[in-house]
């Protein structure tokens, strides 16, 4: 089977590499911006003109897209998360190999839920901010598209990898940084959030999974279960071995909170701080799973404790 990977340096992507470069019945093929793709090409800028001559002489059944921004303002997400996707569904449109499209979405275009509740793939999306809408944007289109194609809207990735940017990559280098300089307590901000998270590598499976069947449509990857980041801070401590105390600063009611993970800010300083759900998700995420297990075969194997663990000997390297 030939596949086309686009976007196979991302955080996902690596791992779907990985994953189908293990699978001797796949002849893999990367498409991406990097020197090190396969093949250089940006679909943000690129003609679909120009990628369906690619696909015309690759021919390959199936194509996944792992590609996408997920910081910048509305412009850039549009253009990376929307455009690109345009771009990919007009190229495989033109194209004569009919490929299957595997696309990566996100959780985020769902937007906030009911605390307790778990969303189907059926809930109407109402995402909370840019990123949710341009990855919606991008769902819509690969629906519409008459192409054989699915969606998988990956709840929250984490694991080996884990951007240091993200909620845990966050409470991780601020756990590194206590035990550097020997802190015997830790005072983070907006660990109340609740979320699915799901560990990378059981999200290449996913993909893989995906990429062999026949489901259309859109498919939810996640846990099944929302863990409150204040309990995964503590799991990452006790996996990390600190002996300090873990304090939970949340500010009162209508002020200004520090996001996810932060330590909280010197009071004598006044500037800013960043929305406590910067994914746009309010409190609250949790998937409901029934999907993946009925028409993919696939549920989450990798628990949150080895997830985290992976999480914190990358950390732990940086002591």
């Amino acid at each position: 089977m030939r596949v086309l990977l686009i976007g196979a340096n991302g955080y996902l992507g690596r791992f779907v590499a990985d994953r189908l470069l293990a699978d001797p019945a796949v002849q893999l093929t990367a498409l991406g911006r990097g020197d090190d793709a396969d093949v250089r090409f940006d679909l943000a800028t690129g003609s679909p003109g120009a990628l369906t001559r690619f696909l015309d002489a690759v021919h390959p059944g199936v194509v996944i897209n792992c590609a996408g921004a997920t910081r910048g303002g509305a412009r850039e997400l549009t253009r990376h998360n929307t455009v690109a996707v345009a771009t990919v569904c007009e190229a495989l449109r033109r194209s004569g190999c009919g490929a299957r499209l595997v696309q990566i979405g996100c959780s985020s275009e769902y937007g906030p839920s009911q605390p307790g509740s778990s969303t189907a793939e059926d809930a109407v999306p109402r995402p909370g901010g840019p990123y949710g809408v341009s990855k919606l944007a991008a769902t819509e289109l690969v629906l519409g598209s008459g192409l054989d194609a699915v969606v998988l809207r990956v709840f929250s990735p984490v694991g080996p990898g884990t951007p240091a940017g993200s909620p845990l990559g966050r409470l991780a280098e601020a756990l590194r940084r206590a035990m550097q300089s020997g802190d015997g307590e830790l005072k983070l901000g907006g660990l109340g959030a609740q979320r699915d998270f799901v560990d990378v590598r059981d999200v290449a499976r996913a993909v893989h999974a995906a990429s062999l069947s026949a489901a259309q449509g859109v498919i939810n990857i996640g846990s099944g279960r929302a863990v409150r980041l204040r309990d995964a801070a503590a799991i990452l401590a006790r996996v990390a071995g600190y002996g300090g105390a873990l304090h939970e600063l949340d500010a009162p009611p209508g002020a200004l909170r520090p996001a996810i993970g932060h330590p909280r800010p010197d009071p004598d300083h006044t500037s800013p701080v960043a929305y406590p759900y910067p994914d746009g998700c309010g409190s609250w995420q949790q998937a409901d799973v029934r999907t993946a297990r009925d028409r993919l075969g696939w549920r989450p194997r990798i628990n949150l404790e080895e997830s985290l663990a992976d999480i914190w000997m990358e950390a732990a390297c940086r002591i």
